[in-house]
């Protein structure tokens, strides 16, 4: 199962070094290796909290509008403590059709113990532990900023997809600089740590909201995302923006 990432020859990571918070990409990887294992069991609460209450009927949403049909197998890339999993379960049917990836133990626990993943499996999304053609369907969401190079990750997602598979990738654009820019800003830099320490005591899960406030804000823009998407062969791909801010990235092999 060897990936032809290797033809690529730079990386392209979906935002820069964050040195606030790891020194290298080893370093990285550890940082969200243990910040997720630590707030694995606060998420799903400030999901909800992040998401005002809609984020699971926003990702239903997505993976219909990206074409996720009954009796079609998926892969829930970095699925977290599989909300999205979850959400595709009562799309595709009762059968066995929805696998996990994620690097976090604590994250993957969660969603097997919640029974949200019909099985998971601790891996990368640039080195997917599985099989050339194997998924109908695709999904990453929310969790393209924390791969290290987004070529190896697509090429990794194009290779698993079965012929005429369909590819989603999820994640938040961030409106330009002018109001509503600044009070996102407010509520996701300020008030989302600041009601995560409260709610979970954690302060490795507070800066972890802060690190993921500046993967948003430092995130590569739209059009690269789709240019890399392209350069490895992905067809028809397009991008659907909702309320100004969630892209839906989508794509077929």
């Amino acid at each position: 199962m060897e990936s032809d990432a290797n033809s690529v020859e730079s990386q392209l990571p979906p935002h820069p070094h964050l040195r606030r918070y790891y020194g290298d990409e080893a370093g990285r990887r550890s940082y969200l290796d243990q910040a997720f294992d630590v707030s694995a069991t606060y998420y799903d609460r400030l999901s909800w909290l992040l998401g005002l209450g809609t984020d699971y009927w926003y990702r239903r949403q997505a993976l219909l509008r990206a074409g996720l049909a009954p009796g079609m197998s998926m892969l829930d890339v970095g699925c977290g403590t599989g909300l999205s999993a979850a959400a595709a379960m009562e799309i595709v049917g009762p059968d066995d059709r929805i696998i996990g990836v994620e690097p976090s133990r604590g994250m993957l626990h969660e969603a097997l113990r919640r029974q949200r993943l019909h099985s998971g499996i601790r891996g990368l999304a640039e080195r997917l532990p599985l099989d050339d053609d194997s998924f109908d369907f695709v999904c990453m969401s929310f969790a393209l900023r924390h791969v290290a190079d987004l070529r190896t990750a697509f090429q990794e997602f194009k290779r698993v997809l079965k012929p005429g598979g369909r590819l989603l990738i999820v994640e938040m654009t961030l409106p330009p600089p002018g109001l509503v820019y600044w009070l996102l800003r407010f509520y996701m830099k300020t008030l989302v740590p600041l009601l995560t320490r409260l709610w979970s005591r954690s302060q490795v899960t507070q800066e972890l909201y802060l690190y993921c406030w500046e993967t948003h804000d430092h995130c590569m823009p739209a059009d690269v995302i789709l240019s890399a998407m392209r350069q490895v062969g992905l067809q028809d791909v397009k991008r659907w923006v909702d309320v100004g801010m969630f892209s839906e990235y989508t794509g077929r092999k």
